[in-house]
């Protein structure tokens, strides 16, 4: 397929099974925390396996303009060579809608003596961040945000502060990912500690730690809800990157709903991130329970809703409420793009989810044209929708880009029609 996708695509249904070996692309979630530390560190580190999609790239741009030598040998792989420290850029670090790029930075930009700006678009623009600038400020580092959103002005003077310093992470993990990973600059320990045990997503935490650990950080697990970080600093190293299980997801899915089989390369069990442990929910189709709690693989929520239009029975996805504040609202676009393929196949019950599951969708024809939101997952899911409905088209196939760019190639390679369209 060329390099420059169509305004949109129009699925055909395959009519049969789909079978053969399909390669993730390496983990959206874990790149830019190697990179961060890579930046970090002094030397020259390499990071292999790693995903090139828009948030990385931002990413590497961003370091690069804070000193940071960062080279890209192939297409999987980053030599990063850094002085330990980052240096302030001349103009503010402009980061698009990459949450992680963005909450990451807002810490680690702490550290420089000087101030920096990090800002994104429009729609990273509406997603929070005030609780991470709030934790800043605790440690005496000047931060300001005055929407509770970026832009985020830190006035940074080298240092970042000790002792402890408590954290609302109710929305976001990344806060906590973000901290962690800047709090061996500190003037001493630094303990951070969750405000209540609420938080989004707690198994991205583990992969911070992991990727710390991996750059010689000294960082302990007090208990359920706090940690212990120590002032080492980092060291370079060589780390390799896991494939996508978010990814993984879609491949799932597509095995699922076809009844065929698609070999990852990779077993379940193998990858360390939280998505997962979706695979063995949407293995149970067309029986997939009646509750789900999505609280800890909220990025594979929207595959397993677009499963779930097609199970035997309604599924309600709770514990979601954080999906709100992701690239878009992805409980709203969820909803509302299961209800133009029919109207009433899905409900908002406060920030739950329900999906009135209706197996008889399949073969139907349903003219419907999926708004994507300028979101990956929410392209990516609903093509899903398009084996085994007539009639589904996804607008703005461009977007899967961020972390999948390959996707469609992907989808073409099994077997599956895609048609351009206006």
């Amino acid at each position: 397929m060329p390099n420059a996708l169509p305004p949109a695509y129009t699925i055909t249904p395959p009519n049969r099974a789909l079978t053969g070996r399909v390669s993730p692309p390496g983990s959206k979630s874990i790149p830019n925390r190697p990179l961060l530390l890579a930046a970090l560190a002094k030397g020259t580190s390499h990071l292999t396996g790693a995903l090139k999609s828009k948030d990385t790239v931002l990413m590497a741009r961003a370091l690069r303009e804070m000193g940071v030598t960062v080279e890209e040998p192939d297409a999987t792989s980053f030599r990063v060579t850094s002085s330990g420290r980052l240096s302030a850029p001349q103009a503010p670090l402009f980061l698009g809608n990459a949450g992680t790029a963005t909450r990451f930075l807002t810490a680690a930009v702490a550290t420089i003596d000087g101030t920096v700006i990090v800002d994104g678009d429009e729609d990273m623009r509406l997603r929070p961040i005030r609780p991470l600038v709030d934790a800043l400020n605790f440690l005496g580092i000047a931060a300001e945000c005055p929407t509770g959103c970026p832009p985020v002005t830190i006035r940074g003077n080298g240092r970042f502060g000790r002792g402890r310093v408590e954290i609302d992470a109710s929305l976001s993990s990344q806060y906590v990912s973000a901290l962690l990973m800047a709090a061996p600059f500190g003037d001493g320990p630094i303990e951070i500690a969750l405000t209540g045990k609420d938080i989004g997503a707690r198994g991205y935490v583990d992969l911070t730690l992991a990727a710390m650990r991996a750059f010689g950080a000294e960082v302990e697990a007090h208990d359920t809800g706090s940690w212990l970080v120590q002032p080492t600093g980092y060291k370079a190293a060589d780390f390799h990157i896991e494939p996508d299980a978010s990814a993984a997801t879609y491949l799932w899915g597509i095995a699922a709903l076809t009844g065929g089989a698609i070999d990852l390369g990779i077993a379940t069990d193998a990858f360390t991130q939280p998505d997962a442990a979706a695979q063995a929910l949407i293995a149970a189709y067309p029986d997939m329970p009646e509750i789900i709690d999505g609280s800890q693989m909220q990025d594979a929520v929207p595959t397993m809703a677009v499963v779930a239009a097609f199970n035997n029975r309604p599924v309600r996805f709770v514990g979601i409420a954080n999906l709100r504040v992701k690239e878009t609202d992805r409980i709203r676009a969820v909803a509302n793009e299961l209800n133009r393929i029919r109207p009433g196949l899905a409900v908002e019950e406060g920030d739950d989810l329900l999906v009135w599951s209706d197996p008889a969708l399949a073969g139907q024809t349903l003219p419907a044209r999926i708004e994507t939101y300028h979101d990956h997952r929410i392209a990516m899911s609903f093509a899903l929708a398009g084996l085994l409905v007539n009639g589904i088209t996804i607008l703005d196939p461009a977007c899967t880009g961020k972390t999948y760019p390959e996707y469609w190639d992907m989808l073409a390679g099994l077997g599956v029609e895609l048609k351009a369209t206006d």
